[in-house]
């Protein structure tokens, strides 16, 4: 089958195969899905289907085995969350926390990578240096102004004015 073959294939077919499929499924989501993904495996062997050998039914017999394998695998999931219990219940993040990583989306990308390297990882500036390729002076400065910058969005008191050679 060529390009243009498959093409015409389906545009004429991926309507029909997707009612049936949600017949099958319940789900017309679920049914769009197997079908698109039956299609893109149909693509793979366009050049193996042949008109006359009903790719039609291939592309169906596909879908409908990936709609049993997602069947399985929800059911099998639902199994193993049923044997776990019930969640434990988990609070919410306190306000403190929200306000931080708003602070930290407001951060340059770089600001942002140096602060978590150095305060969340616990790296020191020269290996910071190292996995950003950035030059050891550049990653201080990039430091030094997302402090300012977080302290400036927390209201909390500039560290801004410490000085950044002491640091290890």
């Amino acid at each position: 089958m060529t390009e243009e073959e498959f093409t015409d294939f389906y545009s004429h077919s991926v309507r029909r195969l997707t009612g049936q499929l949600y017949l099958v499924t319940g789900d017309l989501h679920e049914a769009q899905d197997v079908v698109q993904e039956a299609f893109v495996r149909a693509w793979g062997h366009r050049r193996s289907l042949d008109r006359d050998h009903a790719p039609e039914a291939w592309v169906r017999t596909v879908a409908g085995r990936l709609a049993i394998s997602r069947w399985r695998r929800a059911r099998t999931a639902a199994r193993a969350w049923r044997r776990h219990g019930e969640p434990a219940d988990v609070a919410g993040p306190d306000p403190d926390t929200v306000d931080l990583a708003a602070a930290l989306r407001r951060l340059s990308e770089r600001q942002r990578l140096c602060a978590a390297l150095f305060y969340v990882c616990d790296l020191p500036l020269d290996r910071i240096a190292d996995e950003t390729g950035m030059a050891p002076g550049t990653v201080k400065a990039h430091l030094s102004r997302a402090r300012a910058a977080l302290a400036q969005h927390l209201d909390t008191p500039s560290e801004a004015e410490e000085n950044i050679d002491a640091l290890p």
